[in-house]
């Protein structure tokens, strides 16, 4: 059982990194409508897990809510209006605000908890995903002159340090990381992952044009903590719902928010480290 696991695991793993490596090198568009898919998945998903007998969150509302978001920061992006991002969220701010008005017609118990989730939904899903797509533009293209230097990058840092985090820590971890959270992670693993991330991003510096090592040190950095941080704050969310995995669509993975929980909180950070250094 735990060989077939570790196949489909990988073979899913695998079919994912390639599916998203191929979209960067050939199509922008092809890139937004993988992740527009992750986002409908992601939240569809959030909300069928937080939907208890204590909690009744805005399920169709809120994905179509956070899907919406997407598709129109997405639609920017794609027309290469970097300069527009600012102006955006005034129009898309007041989206947070809609599940309070939908929630006074529904009628229904705990009305704090299902505005809540359902607003964090959107927060915690569409926006950063959302936010990729900023980091697909044209100038940050500098890799063989057609991959994303500052993507590719990400993904590969975040998915080497995860490979390295898992088999390590798999094979060799015995001290506990986080164990009142997630009591599989070991410091074994967080150590062996930190070293192929730094690794991974000393290499980068290599290959990829305006990028000084310096930069992707602190991109590997900002990878390492909230990705942890990310992959901790997914692990106490499925505890506090006595849930192993948050879904099934994911053969050896689980769900969507099992797949891509280090990308969620790491996003918006790797996003504001790039938005400072070419502002300063």
């Amino acid at each position: 059982m735990k060989v077939n696991n570790f196949w489909a695991r990988t073979i899913t793993g695998l079919s994912m990194v390639f599916l998203i490596i191929a979209s960067l090198y050939f199509s922008r568009w092809g890139f937004a409508g993988i992740f527009g898919l992750v986002t409908v998945l992601g939240l569809w998903e959030f909300y069928s897990i937080t939907t208890t007998e204590f909690s009744q969150p805005q399920k169709i509302a809120g994905t179509v809510l956070g899907t919406t978001w997407y598709i129109f920061t997405a639609r920017i992006a794609l027309q290469g209006n970097s300069g527009m991002f600012l102006y955006i969220w005034f129009f898309l701010l007041p989206f947070l605000f809609i599940p309070f008005v939908i929630e006074i017609f529904r009628n229904r118990a705990q009305p704090l908890y299902n505005i809540g989730i359902t607003v964090m939904g959107i927060t915690y899903i569409a926006l950063p995903l959302s936010l990729l797509n900023f980091l697909n533009l044209p100038e940050y293209t500098s890799i063989f002159s057609h991959f994303s230097a500052v993507l590719l990058g990400y993904f590969l840092i975040t998915w080497l340090y995860d490979t390295g985090a898992y088999l390590f820590g798999k094979s060799f971890g015995k001290h506990k990381f986080f164990e009142r959270i997630s009591p599989k992670k070991t410091w074994e693993g967080i150590f062996a992952g930190v070293v192929v991330a730094l690794a991974a991003a000393a290499g980068l510096s290599y290959i990829s044009k305006g990028m000084m090592l310096t930069d992707w040190l602190i991109l590997a950095m900002i990878i390492i903590v909230f990705g942890t941080l990310g992959d901790l704050a997914e692990s106490l969310l499925k505890r506090s719902l006595n849930l192993k995995d948050s879904g099934t669509i994911l053969p050896g993975h689980g769900g969507i928010l099992d797949r891509f929980d280090t990308i969620f909180l790491s996003a918006p950070f790797v996003f504001l480290f790039f938005v400072l250094r070419f502002i300063f």
